[in-house]
């Protein structure tokens, strides 16, 4: 009875290991980076397509800007016959590119291969804003405008803003953690672009900036701070605050000196590309 009894607890265990998304990000985008490559420069998509099965099978797909890992994955093996979920797979799909207001018009056709019509994309959509942290929205709308405000050509006005947002930022961490675009969106109120890296990379001068550093860190292991908005601040930091040379090689001027061997190490670490494969995104992002 007792042997039956410890077998059954461990069989639960197995169970709950085995049925657990796993939550460090770092290794999802490490990951992402190698199937990438796969189909990018290697052209081995049928390869590509098992792998990121088996990467979604353990890890609540994301789908980062201009790689599209999850919308590729669905894509791939649509075009090669392979079973990728259908329609459940698509209805994950659809709040990962809802962020992105107008584009969801590109996937109606392959939305409607699968059943799924224009309206109830919509409406999924539409579900998917109302959603939203409407207090978080409200605030970052005006933190938006306000970081941009006269241009950022009055220091002392720029000065008393950063210090406002860095408040703002502060507080969000620790009430409502990351302001991810499935927490506030891309497009806030009055059609305000939101995208967090210009706002972080204002915050290098100030007095939060060590304490950003460290919880955007482990914003990248849940996966809600993208690698780059946190490299793009690191490096910015680096190159004219404390004089120590970007490290990520993500934020560039004229005066800054890359190791490119290093940069690729540093980049591996919280899940970037590589220079050279980051090169190649870009390039095929603006051939589309």
């Amino acid at each position: 009875m007792k042997q039956n009894s410890i077998l059954i607890y461990l069989l639960i265990i197995i169970f709950i290991a085995l049925s657990c998304k796993s939550n460090d990000y770092i290794v999802y985008y490490n990951k992402v980076n190698e199937i990438d490559s796969l189909y990018r420069i290697a052209n081995q998509p049928e390869k590509a397509i098992k792998q990121y099965r088996k990467l979604f099978k353990k890890y609540t797909p994301k789908n980062q800007e201009r790689i599209k890992e999850y919308e590729t994955y669905i894509k791939l093996a649509d075009q090669h016959q392979q079973n990728f979920g259908g329609r459940k797979s698509l209805y994950k799909l659809i709040p990962l590119i809802a962020p992105y207001e107008g584009s969801y018009g590109s996937y109606f056709g392959l939305f409607k291969k699968y059943g799924i019509d224009s309206t109830e994309v919509k409406q999924r959509i539409a579900d998917w804003k109302k959603g939203l942290n409407k207090r978080l929205v409200d605030s970052f709308s005006i933190a938006f405008v306000r970081d941009q405000a006269e241009g950022r050509r009055n220091p002392q006005l720029m000065e008393k803003n950063d210090r406002i947002n860095a408040q703002l930022l502060k507080w969000t961490f620790e009430n409502y953690g990351y302001p991810s675009v499935q927490k506030i969106g891309l497009i806030g109120n009055d059609g305000v672009f939101m995208p967090m890296h210009p706002l972080f990379s204002h915050m290098v001068d100030e007095k939060e900036y060590p304490y950003f550093k460290a919880k955007m860190l482990e914003y990248i292991k849940s996966g809600d701070c993208i690698p780059k908005d946190y490299a793009n601040m690191v490096d910015r930091h680096n190159l004219q605050i404390s004089k120590e040379g970007i490290i990520y090689g993500v934020y560039l001027s004229y005066d800054a000196i890359v190791d490119t061997i290093k940069a690729n190490q540093e980049r591996k670490k919280i899940g970037i590309p590589s220079i050279k494969h980051s090169s190649k995104i870009t390039k095929d992002y603006f051939k589309k």
